[in-house]
Formats: structure tokens, C-alpha cells, sequence
């Protein structure tokens, strides 16, 4: 029987995931670290939850998963709002969450990873790591960090002759997730955590949903001319009402 680990699994796309891996019938356990325990009408009997805080120094914790061939990592957070209002903690916080935190997993389960046998790996990037991303410049930052690590890191393993990569997952905004103050919806994120499983059991690098329907045309934009593009995000973005003013 297999076994997984989703860091982030409590709430929004990465319960998604682990309530697919749980209703596998090839796996018998699905690991859980979050800060937040999963809601109670989200549970499964596969679930094994243990609370960890990303920030932490010491990430020994992740040595004792010893038994696992799938890791995941969609833990991250972001705030839409001007620079100007945010705060210092915040940028120090979101880099430490969203970057640092990835590569320090990765890097415990690296020999895995990068050995003859198949290891799926994949993490929660953001289609903000590709292009300018204002009124989101912080979360875009930590995640064009996060994009450059996994395209350089898959070349390493590439080359080191192993067939396993390291997918990179970079959606849009989600909807059914708690990212935005919003509420977990299974029925929301079910169709996009499946699509993601798809690609991660193939050995991809690198996964854009509705890439063909809207991301398409948004990065030739941004290619073409990444000021108006930029502009066009603010716009948009202030429009959403989703920013938040102090």
C-alpha cells in the first residue's frame, strides 16, 4: 500500500487532494501537516494529522516520514493589497511560508526524489510567479522564487538520469478555497485536485490550469508588453473588490 504527504492538507485545494488520495484505494494512509487541523466534517480514517508551524526552525519532523512515495505541498498564503500598507512581518512571514518553507521539505526528501524509484512530488506555485503581479507583489515574489527553484532543480534531476520531477502546480485565483476569507468547498475543488493528480502520477513539470482558456493569452500579453499587462492586473485587480485598503 502507499502512503502520502500533503503539507498544507487542512484546508482548500491541498484537502482537496488528500480527500482524492484518501478515496484511492491504493493508499492506506494519507499524512497531514497543517496548522490547522482538519474540520471535522472533512475527516477521513486515512487522514494522520500532526500540527506544525512552517515557520519553525527546526523541520527534523519531516525525517520520521520514512514510508512515503507522494509529497505535496500546497501551504501558502497571500494578501492582496499595496505595498505601502504592508507590513514588514508580513513580507518576512510570506517568504519563509511560501519559499523557504518548500525547499527546506523538498530538500529532507531530496534523495527520494532524485533516486531511481518513482517519487511523486508535487507544490502549489501561483501563475503569479510567472508575471507582474502588483497589488500582489509579495505573494508573486515568493512564488517567481518557488518557479525558478523547481525549473532548475528538474533540470538536476534530469540530468542525474531519474525519471522523477518536481511539479510545479500555478493556478489562478481558486474558488472553494479559504484563501480569500472564503470557506472549503469540496464540490468547488474536486475537479481541479483530480486534473492535478493526473499530472502529477504523469511526471510532469509543470501544470497551468486553464492554461488553453485564459493563462494562454494573458502570458503572451505579458511577453509582448509587460507594463500594459501590469496595468491591466491593477485594474483588474481594484475592480474585484478583494483588495484590501487601510
Amino acid at each position: 500500500m502507499r502512503r502520502a504527504l500533503v503539507v498544507g492538507g487542512a484546508n482548500g485545494i491541498g484537502l482537496a487532494l488528500a480527500t482524492l488520495l484518501a478515496e484511492d484505494e491504493g493508499f492506506d494512509r494519507i499524512y497531514i501537516i497543517d496548522r490547522t487541523e482538519v474540520a471535522a466534517e472533512f475527516r477521513d480514517p486515512k487522514f494522520d494529522f500532526t500540527y506544525f508551524d512552517l515557520r519553525a526552525e527546526d523541520y527534523t519532523l519531516l525525517d520520521s516520514y520514512t514510508d512515503i512515495d507522494t509529497l505535496i505541498i500546497t501551504a501558502g498564503f497571500g494578501r492582496l493589497a499595496h505595498f505601502k500598507d504592508i507590513e514588514e512581518q508580513h513580507i518576512i512571514d510570506s517568504f519563509a511560508v511560501n519559499s523557504t518553507a518548500p525547499l527546506r521539505i523538498i530538500h529532507h526528501f531530496f534523495p527520494r526524489i532524485s533516486a531511481k524509484e518513482s517519487f511523486y512530488c508535487g507544490v502549489m506555485g501561483s501563475i503569479a510567479g510567472f508575471l507582474s503581479s502588483p497589488l500582489f507583489a509579495v505573494y508573486g515574489a515568493t512564488k517567481a522564487a518557488l518557479k525558478i527553484f523547481i525549473e532548475s532543480v528538474n533540470v538536476e534531476l534530469e540530468k542525474s538520469g531519474t525519471s522523477n520531477r518536481i511539479l510545479n502546480i500555478s493556478p489562478g485565483s481558486i474558488k472553494g478555497t479559504a484563501f480569500y476569507n472564503g470557506a472549503n468547498n469540496l464540490d468547488l475543488t474536486r475537479s481541479l485536485a483530480a486534473d492535478i493528480l493526473k499530472h502529477l502520477w504523469a511526471k510532469e513539470d509543470l501544470f497551468i490550469p486553464q492554461y488553453d482558456t485564459i493563462y494562454r493569452e494573458v502570458l503572451e500579453r505579458y511577453h509582448d508588453d509587460f507594463r500594459a499587462e501590469g496595468r491591466h492586473s491593477y485594474d483588474y485587480k481594484m475592480q474585484s473588490g478583494r483588495v484590501i485598503e487601510k
